[in-house]
């Protein structure tokens, strides 16, 4: 009676009947069943819960070996915040020339100036042209105090951000809306080698003004300019590559010219093979 196998037979009280065997094993089964699956979809509903979790378990243990894409300011910014707030010893930067907002240099004074109180070196690399932006000399001018040295070249590449030799940012996409953080410690080693490379041929802002004229009557900047003239760029990439608008991009061009008594671009580009300009050195070469 307990397991439900017998029943009271209805034409009789007095008698107990069999319950047919599969009736029996049904009702016995029933109950297990249901069981199983109720904890089979508790055990379901629990993987799921635990899945992201699991995830950033995952992340956290190759932090140190990591290569993250970051996408969109607010994300690129948050790291980069993060990075700074660590960093104890060094931060290396390289800031090609652009027409970068307000808001850019208004973040990264709030990045540097902690930085500098904590007495951390800044070294940082600009284009000469950041020499006569009154906006990147004013930020300059800010944080002149500590351990902060700022030089310029001609020509930069792209942006680079390294932390104590730690974590590395560069970008992606000319937009600056993706950035690669690297804490590939191979990596960050190469581009500091890099970074180097590019500040022991830069020119210290506080020496003189790389676009002087030289005794030959070229100034540094025209010297980039025909160099780049002669390996066959428009006056848009030049303008872009040395951190200018065309426009003083192609006055630097018609000044190279006045100088070097070219009455052509195509006559330009000769005269400038002839006269020698090139194989001579300059101060931010």
């Amino acid at each position: 009676m307990e397991f439900a196998l017998l029943h009271s037979d209805p034409d009789d009280a007095g008698w107990l009947r069999p319950v047919p065997p599969s009736i029996a094993l049904a009702r016995r089964l029933n109950p297990i069943e249901s069981e199983i699956t109720e904890r089979r979809l508790l055990s379901i509903e629990l993987a799921s819960a635990f899945e992201p979790f699991m995830a950033l378990s995952v992340q956290g243990a190759t932090t140190t070996d990591s290569i993250t894409v970051l996408e969109g300011s607010e994300r690129i910014n948050g790291a980069l915040n993060f990075a700074t707030a660590q960093c104890q010893t060094e931060m290396l930067t390289i800031q090609p020339s652009d027409r970068g907002s307000e808001r850019s240099l208004l973040l990264g004074l709030e990045r540097d100036r902690p930085l500098i109180e904590r007495g951390v070196r800044i070294r940082t690399l600009y284009q000469h042209t950041a020499r006569y932006s009154p906006e990147r000399l004013g930020y300059v001018a800010q944080l002149s105090d500590g351990k902060v040295e700022y030089r310029t070249i001609d020509e930069l590449v792209e942006r680079l951000i390294i932390c104590d030799e730690t974590v590395a940012f560069i970008p992606t996409r000319d937009d600056q809306q993706v950035a690669l953080e690297l804490r590939n410690p191979g990596l960050v080693r190469y581009l500091i080698k890099v970074f180097e490379f590019i500040w022991g041929r830069a020119v210290p802002l506080s020496a003189g003004a790389p676009y002087e004229t030289a005794p030959g009557g070229i100034t540094e900047i025209q010297h980039s300019i025909a160099k780049l003239l002669v390996e066959g760029h428009v006056d848009e990439a030049i303008a872009r590559r040395l951190g200018m608008n065309v426009r003083t991009c192609r006055a630097h061009i018609a000044k190279l010219a006045t100088a070097l008594g070219s009455g052509s671009r195509a006559q330009l580009g000769y005269l400038i093979a002839q006269s020698g300009i090139l194989e001579q050195g300059g101060s931010g070469q």
